[in-house]
């Protein structure tokens, strides 16, 4: 198993590295070991491709034209999931710092288990903003690019481009839409080249970790994919030439298969879900439980008892303080959101409930647990 390196290894430590070199604030976590802030600042352009759901150990074994590139391993955040590490690279702190822990959040301020991305309750499809609350309510830290002494861009799909969290996460960075992959590096090679300042470009690609959820990482689509985006960040190389662009790209977390059989349904065990006071949140490799205080026992023997070939039991203030969300002085609001309990699964097991009307979850890639295929994410740089 493997854990978050924010020693100087991990994916806050690579935004630390592009926050001092773009004369940005000083961060709680130090730089980068394989991105020195130096070599951040002599580069006119500075351009961050976040290729979702792009493991290390899998461009390792299927990448070709991106390999010349690969600078090294780095880690992602804990849970190896979009919401907090998509928030760690928007913001430039850890879950510790930023309190989004997973893709289903216990909102105590709302009283409801939101689905943070879409800013919505896990149970409806109405947004939160139409209430009147703000994303940034509910995030511990300012955008990274508040800071930056930079021209700042923000690019992401075009069906995203207006959404409550990227309005929040981008912050004072201009952003755009695009329409598909080549639009995706069209629009990268416009931005740039069109920039008469010293320019920064947050550009989040969606599709690859779509398509490992749908099919499984190891699949045909997935592998057809990627060589699209290998082909398409060869050419923007090219297409940037003279720039003096460092170009990077990484990932926000990696991906292992599941298979039914490793599917732990919550509704099959009516006694677990007897001693829980809200549904199970985080992700379905790591889940967070909110206990009855009368049940505590009964759970405790039940998860030791049911379940502990597939997972193991730990207490989220012990998680919280052995630093797996990050170093330094937690958002007060981290605990409230991460249970009384997390279940950490082993092998490719996960487990799961159901809201009504929801139906039963049947992705085939999986992420947000400690498995190195899960934990580990590539960095790749060119300077053009």
């Amino acid at each position: 198993m493997a854990s978050p390196d924010y020693h100087g290894g991990s994916l806050v430590n690579l935004m630390s590295s592009l926050a001092c070199g773009l004369g940005g604030r000083d961060e709680i976590y130090q730089p980068l070991g394989l991105l020195p802030p130096s070599l951040v600042a002599e580069a006119r352009h500075v351009v961050l491709l976040i290729f979702d759901g792009l493991g290390y150990h899998y461009l390792l074994r299927h990448g070709r034209a991106l390999k010349p590139y690969l600078r090294g391993r780095i880690t992602s955040v804990f849970p190896t999931s979009t919401a907090p590490a998509i928030t760690t690279l928007l913001t430039g702190v850890a879950p510790q710092q930023h309190g989004v822990t997973g893709w289903f959040m216990n909102l105590r301020e709302l009283g409801s288990v939101a689905v943070i991305l879409p800013f919505r309750p896990r149970w409806g499809t109405v947004s939160f903003a139409s209430s009147g609350f703000r994303v940034s309510d509910f995030i511990g830290a300012p955008p990274l690019t508040n800071g930056l002494d930079r021209q700042c861009h923000f690019l992401i799909h075009q069906d995203l481009q207006d959404s409550p969290y990227s309005q929040a996460g981008a912050g004072r960075a201009e952003r755009h839409g695009y329409k598909d992959l080549a639009g995706y590096f069209d629009f990268i090679q416009a931005l740039v080249r069109r920039s008469r300042k010293r320019s920064y470009l947050y550009a989040y690609w969606p599709l690859f970790d779509y398509l490992c959820h749908r099919d499984g990482v190891d699949s045909k689509t997935v592998e057809q994919h990627f060589q699209d985006i290998e082909h398409g960040f060869s050419l923007l190389t090219e297409s940037l030439r003279g720039t003096q662009t460092l170009l990077l790209a990484t990932a926000d977390h990696g991906f292992i298969d599941t298979a039914l059989r490793y599917k732990i349904r919550l509704d099959e065990h009516p006694e677990l879900a007897a001693c829980l006071s809200a549904p199970l949140c985080g992700e379905p490799r790591v889940a967070f439980c909110y206990v009855r205080a009368s049940q505590t026992r009964c759970f405790e023997r039940y998860v030791a008892e049911q379940l502990g070939h597939c997972c193991e039991l730990y207490r989220s203030e012990d998680l919280l303080e052995a630093g797996w969300f990050g170093l330094g002085k937690p958002d007060p609001r981290v605990l409230d959101r991460c249970g009384d309990y997390t279940l950490v699964m082993k092998d490719r097991y996960v487990i799961k409930d159901t809201l009504p009307g929801e139906g039963f979850w049947s992705d085939v890639g999986v992420h947000g647990g400690i498995s190195e295929e899960e934990m580990a994410v590539p960095l790749l740089a060119a300077f053009c």
